[in-house]
């Protein structure tokens, strides 16, 4: 199945759970804790279960990795067996990224879904249900955004009126920098106290990758904890529209990391390739 196929595919299943989401969103929904100390409700839960099911339907016998099920599992051994087949690609699923927006009633939460392939992100979609924003690979160098309200019964991007995305050449007189709405830390200041920044913009969730994709931002740093499922599609995008991810020593982000159970090192998506400081 090749990206176009793939994204159609997945079309009709983030618009499903996009409305299983919304159907919670703002209603006070109740909030537990997992064992990481990160939010979760049942939004995160059901959502997570509709997507994995429809994987499972789409592609047979490719493995998924999905939020919810490590959180609640607690999977080192089953992982560890795993690591073999992942090699061979596998999916990530981050079913409702940005849940601490969601429960604030901020509209900046998004559904993720990745395909990685030898460590690297090769297909990624990211539905913000609450903006009616949707980003996705739909080739190989190629990624596009949309407008579509969950109530959309849309099965093809082309039905769509999708248009292509890219980024942009870091600007001469200062680069526009996004940050975690949620968590900021002192390390990300210290990062971009590196560089020209003239503005700062905060948002939540993997929007921040596509901000970056779209040209509407050129630099997203992130010095604190993340997992893999937080930034595959993320990452997916912002590669097919021209960007790249890096940690901080300019190493290219890498997934399926079983050792450490899915954590991500710090690391920075750049609108092009890298850039020396005080660019």
């Amino acid at each position: 199945m090749d990206q176009a196929q793939l994204a159609d595919a997945l079309l009709p299943v983030v618009l499903e759970a996009a409305r299983v989401q919304m159907r919670y969103f703002k209603s006070g929904t109740a909030i537990t804790t997992k064992s990481d100390a990160t939010p979760v409700t049942a939004a995160d839960q059901e959502s997570e279960a509709l997507i994995v099911a429809a994987l499972a339907r789409i592609a047979p016998g490719v493995p998924i990795i999905a939020e919810e099920a490590v959180a609640t599992s607690g999977l080192p051994q089953a992982l560890a067996k795993a690591e073999p087949r992942l090699r061979g690609g596998f999916f990530l699923v981050d079913p409702l990224d940005g849940t601490r927006e969601f429960v604030a009633d901020r509209p900046e939460f998004t559904i993720n879904i990745a395909h990685i392939v030898n460590g690297v992100p090769r297909f990624g979609i990211i539905y913000a249900p609450a903006m009616g924003m949707l980003y996705v690979t739909t080739d190989i160098g190629q990624a596009v955004e949309v407008t579509i309200q969950p109530t959309s019964k849309a099965t093809r991007f082309a039905d769509t009126g999708a248009t292509e995305i890219h980024t942009r050449k870091a600007p001469a007189e200062g680069l526009v920098a996004v940050a975690s709405r949620s968590h900021a830390t002192p390390g990300t200041d210290a990062f971009l106290g590196q560089y020209k920044v003239i503005r700062r913009t905060a948002a939540g969730s993997s929007l921040k990758f596509c901000l970056v994709a779209k040209g509407a931002a050129d630099i997203y740093p992130r010095v604190g904890r993340t997992m893999e499922w937080d930034t595959a599609a993320g990452h997916a995008v912002l590669a097919a529209a021209g960007g790249t991810v890096t940690t901080l020593d300019g190493v290219p982000l890498l997934y399926g990391n079983v050792a450490q159970l899915f954590r991500n090192p710090d690391y920075v998506a750049w609108g092009r390739q890298p850039l020396t400081p005080e660019h």
